[in-house]
């Protein structure tokens, strides 16, 4: 596969550091994907970790293996913020919520 030339005169914006708010979404429903992709990193993260097969991540955190492969595989829309967050209580971590 070829590689694209970047247009040396292309215009470039900067990120306001939320990329769903950089795609247009309403801030509130932007706040709340940025917070749901940033539980699901960081669960699949600890789940390699911990060196967890889907099998025993299921175990641990109170779901079926299907829904582990869906959280691995990334498909944020099966789950709600609230899920996420109990996910994350259930695998032991504490969550911290602060208001800038």
């Amino acid at each position: 596969m070829a590689r694209k030339k970047i247009d040396p005169d292309a215009q470039v914006t900067a990120s306001s550091g939320n990329v769903f708010a950089d795609l247009g979404f309403a801030p509130g429903e932007a706040a709340v994907l940025a917070l749901r992709a940033h539980l699901m990193g960081r669960l699949r993260l600890l789940i390699e970790e911990r060196g967890w097969s889907q099998v025993q991540a299921a175990e641990q955190l109170g779901i079926g293996q299907s829904r582990v492969s869906d959280l691995v595989r990334g498909k944020w829309d099966k789950f709600s913020l609230d899920m996420l967050i109990t996910l994350a209580t259930r695998a032991g971590k504490r969550l911290k919520v602060a208001l800038a």
